[in-house]
């Protein structure tokens, strides 16, 4: 994991690319439980009937379809963690993006949706704990 921090103001401006980054790995992940679950229910049904007759040609094309949304979504989220950013929720689209305050790192914390980052939390803290951005909060620091 990156030891790097962001100002405020940098986590700010790195928030287009990371959401359409996110919302690559968002409906990747989307398509693969919907392969998932048609092979799930595929295979019940073959289960059930004790055999059935199978488009093997479009079973091939579904299960393509799926390794290489699989890389995408590992490639995106790649992406986000090379830039030192952690993706903390999948499903929500929830970001954290390490600050330096006073000596101490603090998560500036980003839900997809949110209209720029407006919350902080400390590093043992959860979405939960979240809190508004104040001025201390706002003038943190960088760090390489």
């Amino acid at each position: 994991m990156s030891e790097r921090t962001f100002t405020l103001a940098e986590a700010q401006s790195l928030l287009p690319i990371l959401e359409s980054l996110l919302r690559t790995a968002i409906d990747g992940k989307k398509l693969i439980e919907a392969v998932d679950n048609e092979l799930q229910e595929l295979a019940h049904k073959v289960f059930l009937s004790g055999g059935l007759s199978l488009n093997i040609v479009q079973l091939a094309r579904r299960k393509a379809e799926r390794e290489k949304t699989i890389q995408k979504v590992k490639d995106a989220l790649a992406e986000i963690d090379a830039t030192g950013v952690q993706v903390k929720d999948l499903e929500i689209g929830l970001l954290d993006f390490p600050c330096l305050v006073d000596g101490t790192t603090v998560l500036l914390c980003w839900k997809l949706g949110e209209k720029g980052i407006t919350h902080w939390h400390g590093v043992d803290e959860g979405f939960a704990g979240r809190k508004p951005i104040d001025e201390r909060i706002a003038r943190g620091k960088k760090t390489n």
